[in-house]
C-alpha cells in the first residue's frame, strides 16, 4: 500500500469526522444535503459487499466498517434525529437523475457480469457523481458555513490523492483501472471550481458565497 493511498483514506475519514462533527453539532445540520449522504451510504453499501467474501487485511477491514458505520450514522442524524429542522426545501436534487443511469451504465460497463462485480461498479460510477446533490443545494442557497467547506475539501482531496494513487500504481506495478480511474477523474473535476473558492475564500477567512441561480 502506497503512501498516496494511506494519506487519501486519511483525507477522507477526516472529512467524515467533519461531517460528523456538523451534523451532531448543530441543528439543524449546517448545510449539509441528506440526499448526496444516502448516495454516499449506498455507495459504500454496495462496494463493501466483499466483507462477508474476502479478508484483504485487518486495516483494509477497519476502514470499510468505519466508512459503512458512519455513513449510516449521518443518515440517522439528518433524517429521524433532525428531520424537523433539515433544510428540505434547499435539498431538492431529485435522485432519480443519477440513480437510473448509473445503474444502467454498472449494467453495460462492466468487468465480469455477476451480481459482486455489478454492484461494485455501481458503487464506483455513483460515486463519481454523489456530491452533486451537495454541490446543487450549496448552488440554491447561495452560499456555504465553513464546517461545511472544509468537509467539501477533505473529500475531494481524498479523490485527488487517489488519482495520485493510481498513477504510482500504473508506474510501479503496471495496474490500471479503467473504471475506477475515469470516475474518479470525473469526481475531481466537480470539485475544481470548489477548490479555487476554497483557496482564495475560506482560507483567508471570508465566506464561501456563490452566486443565486436565476
Amino acid at each position: 500500500m502506497n503512501v498516496f493511498r494511506i494519506l487519501g483514506d486519511i483525507s477522507h475519514l477526516l472529512a467524515i469526522i467533519i461531517l460528523l462533527l456538523n451534523v451532531t453539532s448543530h441543528n439543524p445540520p449546517a448545510g449539509i444535503s441528506g440526499k448526496s449522504q444516502i448516495l454516499f451510504a449506498l455507495v459504500f453499501t454496495t462496494r463493501y459487499l466483499d466483507l462477508f467474501t474476502v479478508f484483504i487485511s485487518i486495516y483494509n477491514t477497519v476502514m470499510k466498517v468505519i466508512f459503512l458505520i458512519c455513513a449510516y450514522i449521518t443518515v440517522y442524524m439528518i433524517y429521524v434525529k433532525f428531520r424537523k429542522t433539515f433544510d428540505s426545501e434547499n435539498d431538492s436534487f431529485r435522485l432519480e437523475f443519477l440513480l437510473v443511469p448509473v445503474a444502467g451504465l454498472s449494467f453495460l460497463e462492466n468487468y465480469s457480469f455477476t451480481p459482486l462485480e455489478i454492484l461494485w461498479t455501481f458503487s464506483i460510477y455513483l460515486e463519481s457523481v454523489a456530491i452533486l446533490p451537495q454541490l446543487f443545494m450549496i448552488s440554491k442557497t447561495g452560499e456555504a458555513e465553513t464546517i461545511t467547506t472544509h468537509y467539501l475539501f477533505f473529500l475531494g482531496l481524498y479523490r485527488a490523492l487517489y488519482i495520485a494513487n493510481w498513477v504510482w500504481r500504473y508506474y510501479t506495478e503496471n495496474f490500471y483501472d479503467q473504471i475506477a480511474v475515469v470516475s474518479g477523474v470525473v469526481q475531481t473535476i466537480f470539485y475544481c471550481d470548489f477548490f479555487y473558492l476554497y483557496v482564495t475564500k475560506v482560507l483567508k477567512g471570508k465566506k464561501l458565497s456563490l452566486p443565486m441561480p436565476v
